[in-house]
């Protein structure tokens, strides 16, 4: 993206970067539980650079604002950016601390369990993100997660110029400052995170809330609009005088692992081509259900081509 003629990120992401450890399983373990696995796969991921490399592989141009270690898995990530066509001008290396590094078990069925070690992504501080202050303000779309300190996540609404999309994960255990989110146009959590951040205590065994108690939910929160992601079942428009349900292709996965950052870039790519928020999500599912049925994080991540290639025009 450096010598894109072109000025300036139309989708600026201030996030995490992890080198994935990925083990095939037959079941997730539970605790105290041993199980046999597949070969452990090097996949590079984390929810930043994800959502980055997913925006990215759609065609926007994309600046990632975090840090990695000075270590070999840094030097992976940064690669695996680069070859997304994401800028990584402003991503960081840190001497003091290793990469951020995730440990995933998948499940035969395509669910998985996620360890994070976040490492370099957390040292990631305000400083940091207001060198990027450019980028951020020249960015159509500024797309966010919690997978480094508030403090960034703050920092970086702060600079934005475009429209903010927070994704909350991990969820927070207690509802985010109101400054932070009085800056937040989207929110885009999934059933477990949207629970958390209400309050709600009535999620199912598999961690589900009913579209109904989703849509109040929601609306319960100090943000003009959600969209509520449901898994194989697509996801919920939230505003406050409308509620849409958006369903999601049918799909056998094989991996979900990055289902939910691919979601959000394609839904910063559709923000960014001047979709309202309805058309937006359509297209985020379809291309979330498109990256179920490859292995691995970015690697899973499709072009806009590959998503009709995978599920049909």
């Amino acid at each position: 993206m450096a010598d894109d003629p072109r000025s300036g990120p139309e989708v600026a992401v201030v996030g995490s970067a992890n080198l994935d450890l990925v083990v095939e399983v037959e079941t997730i373990p539970v605790a105290g539980e041993t199980v046999l696995g597949g070969d452990l796969r090097l996949i590079p991921g984390g929810k930043g650079a994800n959502q980055a490399a997913a925006a990215a592989r759609l065609g926007r141009r994309v600046a990632m604002i975090g840090r990695v270690g000075d270590d070999d898995a840094g030097r992976t990530l940064r690669s695996a950016m680069d070859s997304a066509g994401v800028d990584t001008a402003s991503l960081l290396t840190t001497e003091d601390a290793p990469s951020g590094t995730a440990l995933i078990a998948v499940g035969a069925d395509g669910d998985n369990a996620i360890v994070v070690s976040p490492g370099a992504n957390g040292r990631l501080s305000s400083a940091d993100v207001e060198g990027a202050a450019g980028a951020l303000g020249a960015a159509e779309v500024v797309l966010l997660q919690l997978e480094v300190p508030l403090e960034a996540v703050s920092a970086a609404v702060r600079c934005a110029g475009g429209t903010v999309v927070l994704n909350p994960a991990p969820a927070p255990a207690t509802m985010l400052p109101p400054d932070l989110l009085d800056r937040v146009d989207v929110i885009v959590p999934n059933q477990t995170e949207l629970a958390t951040m209400a309050g709600h205590a009535g999620l199912s065994p598999i961690g589900e809330v009913d579209p109904e108690t989703a849509v109040a939910l929601a609306r319960g929160l100090p943000i003009a609009a959600a969209v509520v992601t449901l898994g194989a079942a697509g996801a919920i428009v939230v505003t406050p005088t409308d509620a849409t349900h958006v369903p999601a292709p049918a799909v056998v996965p094989v991996d979900t692992t990055a289902a939910g950052d691919a979601f959000c870039g394609a839904l910063a790519d559709a923000l960014v081509g001047g979709a309202d928020l309805v058309a937006a999500t359509k297209w985020a599912v379809r291309v979330g259900a498109a990256a179920t049925l490859r292995h691995g994080a970015q690697p899973s991540l499709p072009t806009r081509s590959e998503v009709d290639q995978l599920l049909g025009a």
